[in-house]
């Protein structure tokens, strides 16, 4: 009698497929990547995830030569500097993005656990998991895949950062995992882009303004995140994403 065989999960089946994409696709450019994965998922399964932030840029403007349409999904926390949302709004008509969709924390979520807007001085991961990994699971809960703009050399938790990756039964895609800050540089003087203003005064990777600093010389650009404390993720990167995608309340 033949042993049956297993069903896998749908989180080990994503995590097959993403390791087979990886081999077979990871080493493409950027541009490459962005126009298989839209083939592959389709317009209704992917979405891009975009803060907005230093080097966002260079991400939208491929997205948008490809495909203006694709969804682009920001977080807004209620803690972001007032330049990141201007910047937000001028990139969308400087791209001719379309279909650009803001997430919130939940009302009822803010008002119990932090009626004051002050809880990211007691606890800067139940702040992030309110204001951002909760919204985040919303967001990509109906979606098949996701494109981050993550790159290696942002920090040292990054430097294995592949081009696909599983997240549960989700895809994560990273086209520009590979590239460097020449490369970006480059990309930006070459298309003309605009710079979000806050870069001129040392903000190279930049989140909601409490817990932001600008980055001193010679540190990675993540240092501002969070500086003096061992948080060097939001949550919405991490596990705890994972553990709101499976919550009940989705």
């Amino acid at each position: 009698m033949l042993a049956k065989l297993k069903q896998l999960s749908a989180d080990e089946e994503a995590a097959i497929e993403a390791a087979a994409l990886e081999a077979r696709y990871g080493q493409l450019e950027p541009q490459d990547i962005i126009t298989f994965s839209i083939g592959r998922f389709g317009l209704q399964g992917l979405g891009a995830v975009s803060s907005f932030g230093a080097d966002s840029a260079v991400l939208l403007h491929m997205i948008a030569r490809i495909d203006p349409a694709l969804q682009v999904i920001f977080l807004d926390t209620g803690k972001h500097f007032g330049e990141t949302l201007q910047y937000r709004d001028a990139l969308a008509a400087d791209f001719g993005l379309r279909n650009i969709t803001v997430f919130e924390p939940l009302p009822a979520a803010l008002a119990q656990r932090d009626p004051g807007g002050d809880l990211h001085k007691s606890s800067t991961d139940a702040c992030c998991n309110i204001r951002k990994v909760e919204p985040m699971a919303r967001a990509v809960e109906p979606l098949a895949a996701w494109f981050t703009g993550r790159k290696r050399f942002q920090a040292a938790t990054r430097n294995g950062l592949p081009v696909f990756e599983a997240v549960g039964p989700r895809i994560r895609i990273n086209p520009l995992a590979k590239w460097t800050t020449a490369d970006l540089a480059a990309y930006m003087r070459e298309h003309q882009l605009r710079e979000n203003p806050l870069v001129a005064y040392g903000y190279l990777s930049i989140g909601c303004f409490p817990c932001t600093q600008p980055v001193k010389e010679g540190e990675d650009a993540r240092s501002g995140r969070w500086a003096g404390q061992a948080k060097t993720e939001c949550g919405i990167h991490l596990s705890d994403l994972d553990h709101s995608l499976t919550a009940s309340s989705l």
